[in-house]
Parts: C-alpha cells; structure tokens; sequence
C-alpha cells in the first residue's frame, strides 16, 4: 500500500485494487501537485465541510463514479449534488470493499460556502481512522489538541498519522506536538500549513521534534509504503 501527501490536508492511499483520496483540496491549492480533471480515484474520503477540505469532490466523483464517505450531513448535502455517499457520523465505523473506516472526533467547525456566498451547515468535523490490511492511517483532520487523542492512540495500533500544525484554525506545532505524542503512531506527518500566509510553519522543525515514533515531513508529492 503506498502512502501519498499532495500539500495542505489531500492525502491518497493506493491498493492493489482501490485508490482513495481523502479532503482533495486540489483547483486553488498552489501547493498540490494534482490535478482534479485526470485524478482517478475509487473513494473520496471527507474529514468535515469546509471548502478547503472538500474541495473538487464533486467534480472528481462525478468523473471517476467514485463513492464519497462523509459526516452525515456533508454527505446529504453531496448526495443532493448527484453523488454517491455514504454517511457516518463520530464514533461510527463500517467494513467497505476498500477497508475499515471510523470517525473521531474533532474540536473544529464545518460548514461549506457556495459560491454565491450561502453557508450551508454540513454537520460535525472528523477525524478518519483508516484500516487496510492489518495497517491503520489516522487523518486527524483539522481540530485543536483535546485529550481524547490519547485514548484514541491506546485503544488504536497506528502505523501512520496526518497531523494538523499550521495554528489559527487548527493545532500549531507545540500542540501538534503534544498531540503526536498521544497519537503514539509509528509515522507522524505534518499537514496543514503554508497554504496561506496565516498557517505558514516549519515542518522540518516540528518533524525533528516528534519524539514518539519517527516525524516526517512529506515533500508535495512523496510516498510511504505500509
């Protein structure tokens, strides 16, 4: 199973038989190196509603047939769009053809603007625990640093987890920090900074600093194997 970081939150996961795409922020992120009109993916995994997170799902979905798993609410809203969803909600986990997804989750907000400026609610924000093949991905998702991380890094064998660093609208690297720690994954990897000006940060400084388990600061693009 490969393992790639495509800039901000976009994360995609290749199987032998499935590629999954999770918060695939793509047409207006500078720093990702897809490109929403040829990306192929199977599953489009959501972690909340705001626009820099579900992104080009429709477009995407739309193409390629793809299933969408979202927070309750967000999916409703997608599926009114004409895509097929699948909703869940924190706590929840279900057994797909793909693997094994459950929601934590997340002290955020969620809600997606239209582009006439409507703000349509899409329910709570999430984090994803990802299991494929005994290998467990956890996408935290945008959210601040709360104590129940540590409970999810006990009761969860983690190979591999996405963490938010860039401050303002999520956990910054001191509390990323603490958050990795409790996370207790093999694999930490910074995402969510420098997109724009106002989450600018280092993630070579914050990866050399992870103390439980390795940090790595993924280029745009690079991959990991599980």
């Amino acid at each position: 199973m490969k393992v790639s970081y495509h800039g901000h939150s976009v994360v995609r996961v290749e199987t032998d038989s499935h590629t999954i795409l999770i918060d695939p922020f793509i047409s207006g992120n500078e720093a990702c190196d897809l490109d929403a009109g040829s990306v192929k993916t199977d599953v489009i995994l959501l972690t909340h509603g705001h626009n820099d997170h579900v992104g080009d799902t429709e477009e995407i979905a739309k193409r390629n047939e793809a299933l969408v798993v979202a927070p309750n609410e967000l999916a409703g809203y997608l599926e009114g769009k004409g895509l097929n969803t699948h909703p869940m909600h924190i706590g929840g986990a279900h057994e797909f053809d793909f693997g094994k997804v459950k929601y934590t989750q997340a002290f955020h907000g969620s809600s997606f603007t239209e582009d006439d400026g409507t703000i349509i609610y899409t329910g709570m924000p999430g984090g994803i625990l990802l299991t494929i093949n005994g290998k467990t991905i956890y996408h935290v998702g945008d959210t601040g640093l709360f104590s129940d991380l540590k409970l999810i890094g006990e009761m969860n064998d983690i190979d591999l987890a996405f963490v938010p660093i860039g401050d303002n609208f999520t956990m910054g690297p001191e509390d990323a920090l603490v958050a990795a720690d409790w996370i207790n994954a093999d694999t930490v990897v910074p995402v969510h900074y420098n997109t724009f000006p106002v989450i600018e940060q280092d993630p070579e400084a914050f990866a050399s600093k992870v103390k439980t388990g390795k940090g790595l600061a993924m280029n745009i693009g690079d991959s990991v194997d599980l």
